[in-house]
């Protein structure tokens, strides 16, 4: 046996002589693969180690809100400018050259007073030149009827005598000739008397046009504008020139103001507002709407609508043209469960989510981002969302569905949510 395992010795030495392989350095190569190895095991380790320190060394933190109970005022806000209630544009009807101008700015005028006057030597020469064309015509009627009670008895004479003639003498042709004499002698005082109404047209005419030689206030109120000046050709045209213009009553104003489309659905005529203008920056005034318009203005894209508000303007403070910013109170809500519009904005940290371990590769490859909680609307068309507390330092969701809003506080319509309770707006990381 021992001979045999010699034997056996000595062929295994023969066998790594022929194949070049050293025994000994061969388990010197193993010992440094296996201390790679550890190396290398040591290393990973260490970095889970420093990961993990790494995101434990921050701590987050949660700013939390209480949830209110209270009035909620819903404020539709647009910008519009101030309008006189009745704004007169006052021209001439008649061309000439202006004469005197009795107005000035901020003049308050009456109806039917003289606000500029036309010079008349021209309309008062046709008034004249009417007046002598109306007497002439009414001379040829009085001629004509003359002529009439001539004819007319020329007529009767003829007929007596052949009356008297026992229908000798005159001849048939000479009454019917005398007949149609009388004809066109009441023909021409027909005439006559057309002529008179003609001449007294043209002289109402002319005269009317002296009259308005005198440019007038249509209405009580006051000049905001003058166009003219003594000595200023004025022609009448298609579109005469503006000489003036009136606001009848500073006193009542309008704003008129352009709601976007996504607010006009809030408005409706009745509502209150209040608005403010740089001239008055500390003052605050109020207006009521009066007309809420259907028809659309498209400006750079944006479509708006015109909603007209009545205005007191009893110390004439406010002035016409002053751009005004105005919030309308669509909707008030008493006693309403309120709570920060912030906290329906908060989404959890990934690092709050739980998640089951996946082991060393999982920790080393990042995850895919998670899909955000979809938004559900109930069978009343309200939206349907989540707000989140703090329940023994974990993050719960109450679901809850929503109703107004007026930018910073938000109405809650449904939920297991009661004044008082805490809920998460915001999330702050903090070294530790």
């Amino acid at each position: 046996m021992g001979q045999f395992m010699k034997q056996n010795l000595n062929e295994e030495s023969d066998i790594a002589s022929t194949l070049g392989v050293d025994r000994s350095r061969g388990s010197g190569r193993g010992s440094k693969l296996w201390l790679v190895g550890a190396l290398v095991v040591l290393a990973v380790v260490m970095a889970l180690v420093f990961l993990k320190d790494s995101n434990s060394s921050s701590a987050i933190q949660y700013r939390t809100q209480e949830v209110q109970r209270g009035e909620l005022t819903v404020i539709v806000t647009a910008t519009g400018t101030l309008h006189p209630t009745n704004q007169v544009d006052v021209s001439s009807e008649l061309s000439g050259i202006i004469k005197t101008v009795e107005v000035d700015y901020n003049s308050k005028v009456k109806v039917g007073q003289t606000l500029a006057a036309l010079d008349t030597s021209k309309l008062e020469a046709q008034v004249t030149q009417s007046k002598a064309a109306l007497e002439s015509a009414r001379a040829k009627v009085l001629q004509a009827q003359a002529t009439v009670r001539e004819t007319r008895s020329k007529l009767g004479q003829l007929r007596r005598v052949k009356e008297l003639s026992n229908n000798k003498v005159p001849s048939q042709v000479e009454i019917d000739a005398a007949e149609a004499a009388l004809d066109r002698a009441l023909a021409d005082v027909a005439s006559a008397k057309a002529a008179v109404s003609q001449s007294q047209a043209t002289l109402d005419s002319n005269l009317t046009d002296l009259s308005k030689a005198a440019i007038r206030s249509p209405v009580n109120g006051i000049v905001l504008t003058r166009s003219v000046e003594p000595g200023q050709t004025v022609a009448a045209t298609l579109d005469p020139p503006v000489l003036f213009t009136l606001a009848e009553d500073l006193t009542k104003m309008e704003l008129i103001v352009n709601v976007d489309e996504a607010d006009v659905g809030h408005v409706q005529e009745g509502q209150k507002a209040t608005f403010t203008v740089a001239a008055h920056p500390n003052r605050t005034f109020e207006a009521r709407i009066v007309q809420a318009r259907f028809g659309s203005t498209t400006t750079s894209g944006v479509v708006t609508y015109e909603t007209v508000l009545k205005v007191d303007n009893m110390d004439l403070a406010l002035r016409p043209g002053m751009t005004a910013t105005a919030d309308i109170i669509v909707k008030k809500i008493e006693n309403a469960v309120l709570i920060p519009s912030a906290a329906l904005r908060f989404t959890p940290p990934i690092q709050e989510e739980k998640k089951p371990s996946t082991g060393l590769l999982g920790a080393l490859l990042p995850r895919p981002p998670q899909p955000a909680t979809r938004q559900r609307e109930d069978t009343s068309g309200r939206k349907q969302q989540h707000v989140w507390t703090l329940r023994g330092g974990q993050l719960t969701a109450v679901p809850v569905t929503i109703g107004s809003t007026n930018g910073s506080m938000t109405e809650v319509v449904v939920g297991e949510i009661q004044p008082g309770m805490a809920v998460v707006t915001d999330a702050v990381s903090s070294a530790k």
